[in-house]
């Protein structure tokens, strides 16, 4: 599992529950502004996930991911917004990245392993928040409660990866590192323009 780690250890350097963004939602400091932007925004990046596991021909997990927009739909109508085309420079870019590692199966699975890996840790770092300190209707949560404990993409993800030639890691790794950096900047974006 030496390649475990070496992804491991990629997304580490942009670990988002350490970005300021995420810090100050999970305390309750993000304006409800900022919230609606990222709903906006982020969305249309989470309308692109089915894209990646059809590149991996693994239908089941792809219809999941089309079942999520929806939950995320409903988080940004709970916040009186829709999710529109992104705006945020950063946050185009990231859509940019994801369109072009979910073109091929080996980037696809190093992009999708840097997103989906991270997914339980900060779902639940934002369901708290959301908990514990905005007064928003309870479809804000499902989204989150959903992901929080959501840890068979990354599995599966894993078991597709093992089965790859050894010659294909490092080009995984590659994309894993794009996507994590890429990711991290989104949430820059996204804070800047709301939070400066």
């Amino acid at each position: 599992m030496d390649f475990k780690q070496t992804l491991d250890s990629k997304i580490a350097d942009y670990n988002l529950l350490n970005h300021p963004f995420y810090q100050a939602w999970s305390a309750g400091e993000l304006p409800v502004e900022a919230l609606r932007s990222y709903a906006r925004e982020y969305g249309a990046f989470i309308s692109m996930m089915p894209e990646g596991w059809e590149t991996l021909n693994d239908a089941e997990i792809a219809e999941e991911e089309t079942e999520h927009i929806d939950l995320w739909a409903d988080f940004a109508a709970g916040l009186d917004t829709t999710v529109t085309e992104a705006q945020i420079p950063q946050v185009k870019t990231l859509m940019e990245t994801a369109d072009e590692l979910f073109s091929e199966p080996a980037t696809a699975l190093g992009a999708l392993y840097a997103f989906e890996v991270q997914q339980p840790a900060t779902a639940q770092s934002k369901l708290a928040g959301l908990k514990a300190f905005y007064q928003l209707p309870k479809s804000v949560e499902p989204y989150f409660e959903t992901h929080s404990h959501n840890e068979h993409e990354a599995e599966k993800l894993l078991e597709y990866i093992g089965a790859l030639p050894s010659d294909s890691y490092p080009t995984v790794v590659q994309a894993c590192e794009k996507m994590s950096a890429a990711l991290w900047d989104a949430l820059t974006g996204i804070h800047d323009a709301e939070c400066a």
